[in-house]
This record gives structure tokens, C-alpha cells and sequence, in this order.
């Protein structure tokens, strides 16, 4: 006769959340961004990745190219995109705030997510091991935040509390370096 158990939590009625990466390749031309989409236990659902070459860069001013580049990649990634997050993150040193502010206009609540200083995975850390709560992840949302007793903030705080706000944006990392390779200032 099988045990008989009850799961703690219902976590697969929290939804997805989706974990925007964009990052300047070695070479300065190109653009590497993921769209990771993971579920409330952390566990992967999805992952699109692209490169865009940024087009005669040298006539580009700086801030000009960086936003095309956002702006062309973040909408590639988001138009194959097959599964339906409730939250979009993205990290607020990698994407400006115009992005999803008069850029890309979207329904869902998109957090900022602010590294702390010490938010680095120290060299020669066990992947395996599950990754620590940072003490002070700051999110800011665009427009607002979700409403207090919303599925998207039950989400938001599960996420939190598991240390699932930076964590995703290591893998999304990883899996840029395993497609494309490592960076000229990492090899």
C-alpha cells in the first residue's frame, strides 16, 4: 500500500517566470541574449537564445547602438517565445530602463533586478550546490509592481524567498557560453 502524501505546496498554480539576459560579446559587435523561462521550483520550461550583429558599429553612438540592440534582440527573443510567464525580470546593469519603458511595451509586470555587490558566484563554487539567498536583491518594476494579492506577487515572493532572482541569470549565462562559446575577456 503506497504512503499516502499531500504535496506542501501547489507550486505549479504560481506560474512562469522568464529571465532576460543580454550581454555585449567579446568582440563588441555582436550581442548574445537568452530568454530563460523557468517554473516556481526553479526548474526549467524553456530557454531561446539569439546573437545580433550590431550593424557598422563605429557610426553608432554608444547609447544609440546598445538600445537598437536591446530593443532587436529583447523582440526576437520574445516572438519565439512558446510558454507564458507571469513575470519578466531582466538585470538592471544589462538592460536600460527604456527598454520596457517606451521601447517594448508588454502586460507583464517587468522587474529590474538590481545585483548586490557580493551577488558574483565565487570562483571554483560547486555548481551542484544550491545557491544562496542573497540579503539584498532590489527590484524595480515596470509600470508598477503586481498588485499585493495577485498570482504574480505570490509568485514574485516565492521566487524571493527561494533565492530564485539572480540564480536564473547565472544558467541563462551558462547556457550563452555553451551556444556561443566563451567571451574574448573570459578565455
Amino acid at each position: 500500500m503506497p504512503i499516502p502524501y499531500r504535496d506542501a505546496a501547489d507550486l505549479d498554480d504560481l506560474g512562469l517566470a522568464s529571465f532576460l539576459r543580454i550581454e555585449r560579446s567579446g568582440r563588441g559587435s555582436t550581442y548574445l541574449g537568452a530568454l530563460f523561462t523557468i517554473d516556481a521550483r526553479g526548474e526549467p520550461v524553456e530557454l531561446v537564445y539569439n546573437a545580433l550583429e550590431t550593424p557598422l558599429p563605429l557610426l553608432w553612438r554608444p547609447a544609440d547602438l546598445r538600445r537598437h540592440a536591446e530593443r532587436r534582440l529583447t523582440a526576437s527573443l520574445l516572438g519565439v517565445a512558446e510558454s507564458e510567464p507571469r513575470l519578466l525580470f531582466c538585470l538592471a546593469d544589462e538592460v536600460g530602463v527604456e527598454l520596457f519603458a517606451q521601447d517594448i511595451l508588454t502586460e507583464l509586470p517587468v522587474g529590474r533586478v538590481e545585483r548586490p555587490p557580493d551577488a558574483t558566484r565565487p570562483a571554483g563554487s560547486d555548481p551542484d550546490a544550491l545557491p544562496a539567498v542573497p540579503s539584498a536583491v532590489h527590484v524595480v518594476w515596470q509600470p508598477a509592481p503586481p498588485p499585493e494579492d495577485s498570482p504574480e506577487r505570490a509568485l514574485f515572493e516565492h521566487l524571493a524567498a527561494r533565492g530564485l532572482l539572480l540564480e536564473p541569470f547565472d544558467r541563462a549565462a551558462d547556457a550563452l557560453r555553451e551556444v556561443y562559446g566563451p567571451r574574448a575577456s573570459e578565455s
